[in-house]
């Protein structure tokens, strides 16, 4: 099975496990995915990740977080820019999500920004992803 991109499998697993209230999703690891992970911990949308060391490719545990009354943190994931159609922004026109209550993923030249920090420190590149 080919994959031609990865990180909206991840976006996919992360959304069907919070819809099904699963605890803890299992993806496979790589950097990028390790990046989009930390931010989405960051901002309060997962509990914790760890990386499980495994043949032949890592995986990457993300444990899910709901609030005390069972809401999913997570209501809406949605991939940006794809491989089939990029999308780039400058660093005066990152998105905003919902009016500021979501985050924006963008690929930065400095790393793996949330939209937030790139308005900080003034970069732009690659929306991957929005999250609400």
């Amino acid at each position: 099975m080919s994959m031609t991109d990865p990180i909206s499998d991840l976006l996919t697993r992360l959304r069907n496990a919070q819809m099904a209230r699963h605890a803890t999703v299992d993806v496979p690891s790589s950097r990028m995915k390790l990046e989009i992970v930390r931010i989405l911990r960051d901002e309060g949308y997962v509990e914790e990740f760890q990386v499980m060391e495994s043949t032949p490719q890592d995986l990457l545990r993300v444990r899910l977080k709901y609030t005390n009354a069972g809401e999913r943190a997570i209501t809406g994931i949605e991939r940006v820019s794809r491989p089939g159609r990029r999308v780039y922004c400058g660093k005066d026109e990152i998105p905003r999500v919902l009016g500021g209550l979501g985050v924006t993923i963008v690929s930065t030249p400095k790393g793996v920004l949330s939209g937030v920090a790139c308005r900080r420190m003034g970069v732009g590149g690659e929306v991957l992803c929005n999250v609400w």
